[in-house]
């Protein structure tokens, strides 16, 4: 079967197809045929060799397909049905442990999804929602489930209440989507100008250009009377957290889920205190979260956010356009 594997050292350049043997199926497991991946920035960690992966390394931590072949035990699928994976395929649900958080896909625990057929505990699947595609399906487990956690999970949304989101990456867009499928209103932020009109087609109530409102976090307080933001969904990390706190209402939510403008920094630590600010780090979620999430979908229509589709040759190419961050919404690859 086809495969896309890291080289060593790892780089975009070092990707290169190849094949590799298809595994024997055991008890508890189930054979996909994988259709499609998409795009995170764990990813791109990986094939960029910041985050350690072994020489040959088969990377992509998410996958739709199908269900070829089953294996002993195995009751919740059949052949035939499409799947989409999990995350953390040891996280079933509960509180988060260390144990549960091993065995990420496509990284040092075990080969990704960049291939044609993958054996995979069925326990590490779930259906995806009626009617998506492959490629939609794919944008879940990593993207989707990170804004579902930080907005249904750690908190609760509730309608009226104002939501943060910061760009136009995955897990903004799925913010901004979940957060107007609860009632609430959403700020979000761009530097680009035809972005942030896109943004307001998909139902922000208000866009700010950060690069020219360098105080963008007061103006989000502004634009909800004075009072301040329910809950941010913070990706930018040090860069943009000081904007965040001070965007928030008194006793308001930061879920942190990215460091996009590095792991350490300057934290206005007197600014969270004197505002009962609550900062919440959060990887991803578990396979009960992803099931709630998936029935959310459903009930509320949403679809994903594509912006473009390369083929499995072309994983280093979706990587670059990713690098050059003119995207907006979802990179997949299909095939």
């Amino acid at each position: 079967m086809r495969a896309m594997k890291l080289g060593n050292p790892a780089g975009l350049d070092r990707l290169e197809l190849g094949s590799a043997e298809p595994s024997p199926i055991g008890g508890g497991q189930v054979r996909v045929r994988v259709h499609a991946t998409s795009l995170n920035y764990h990813d791109y960690l990986v094939v960029t060799g910041v985050l350690p992966a072994s020489e040959g390394r088969i990377p992509m931590c998410e996958g739709a397909g199908e269900v070829v072949e089953i294996g002993e035990g195995v009751s919740e699928f059949a052949i035939g049905d499409r799947v989409v994976s999990t995350f953390f395929p040891r996280w079933r649900g509960g509180e988060l442990t260390r144990e549960a958080m091993a065995g990420v896909a496509g990284d040092r625990d075990a080969d990704g999804y960049a291939r044609e057929e993958a054996v995979v505990p069925a326990a590490a699947l779930t259906r995806p929602p009626a009617g998506y595609s492959h490629a939609e399906a794919a944008t879940l487990p990593c993207a989707a489930l990170t804004a579902w956690r930080a907005l249904f999970v750690e908190t609760q949304v509730e309608p009226g209440e104002t939501v943060l989101v910061q760009g136009t990456g995955g897990v903004s867009i799925f913010a901004l989507q979940f957060a107007k499928a609860a009632g609430a209103r959403v700020i979000a932020t761009s530097s680009s100008p035809a972005k942030l009109q896109r943004l307001r087609e998909l139902g922000a109530d208000h866009a700010i250009n950060y690069r020219d409102d360098l105080n963008w976090g007061k103006t989000a307080r502004q634009l909800t009377g004075g009072r301040g933001v329910d809950h941010v969904v913070e990706i930018g990390g040090p860069g943009t957290l000081g904007q965040s706190i001070a965007a928030c209402r008194l006793g308001g939510d930061i879920a942190l889920i990215g460091v996009l403008t590095g792991v350490t920094g300057e934290v206005p630590t007197a600014a969270i205190m004197i505002g009962n600010v609550r900062i919440n780090g959060l990887t991803v979620g578990s396979h009960e979260h992803q099931l709630a999430m998936i029935r959310a979908i459903e009930a509320n229509g949403i679809r994903p956010v594509i912006d473009s589709s390369y083929p499995l040759e072309g994983l280093a190419d979706a990587f670059r356009h990713q690098e050059s961050r003119r995207h907006f919404g979802k990179i997949c690859v299909e095939w």
